[in-house]
C-alpha cells in the first residue's frame, strides 16, 4: 500500500538529504536551523545567515558573504540555510536572502562581497 504515500512511517519522510541541489558540493549546508539568534555579539553582529533553496545565485550570495565576512575580520560562521519552514518563519518570500542578527537585512537579490560588506558595515558597533 505504499501508493500516495499510505502505510508509510513517518519516520521514513523524515530522512534528511545531505545536499539539496544533488551536487554534493563540499559547502556545510544546513537544512534546518534554530531561528533564535545565538546571543554572543562579536563587535554588533552575532549571527548571518543566508537564506536560500540551494540554486546557484543561493550559492554565489552565500560565497559572497563568507568572502565579507573575512574582509571585515569577523570571526563569525555564515550558515546557510535552505530548509522552506524556516525560511518561511523569517518572512522572507523572494530569495536568496541574508539574516543578520535574526533581522532580514536583505532579500530577493545576489550581494557582491562589497555590498555585502557595507551591509554588514551598519551593523557594527566600535569595540570598547
Amino acid at each position: 500500500m505504499g501508493l500516495f504515500s499510505f502505510g508509510r512511517k513517518k519516520s521514513e519522510d523524515n530522512k534528511s538529504a545531505g545536499c539539496c541541489c544533488s551536487c554534493n558540493c563540499s559547502t556545510k549546508e544546513q537544512n534546518t536551523a534554530d531561528t533564535q539568534c545565538c546571543g554572543e555579539e562579536i563587535i554588533g553582529i552575532c549571527c548571518v545567515k543566508v537564506l536560500g533553496a540551494g540554486c546557484k545565485s543561493c550559492h554565489e550570495l552565500y560565497e559572497n558573504t563568507k568572502s565579507a565576512v573575512e574582509k571585515l575580520g569577523l570571526d563569525i560562521r555564515v550558515e546557510y540555510i535552505t530548509d522552506m519552514e524556516v525560511i518561511m518563519q523569517y518572512g522572507v518570500m523572494s530569495m536568496p536572502a541574508i539574516v543578520v542578527n535574526d533581522k532580514v537585512a536583505s532579500m530577493g537579490k545576489v550581494l557582491k562581497a562589497s555590498e555585502v560588506e557595507k551591509l554588514l558595515g551598519k551593523y557594527l558597533t566600535e569595540e570598547k
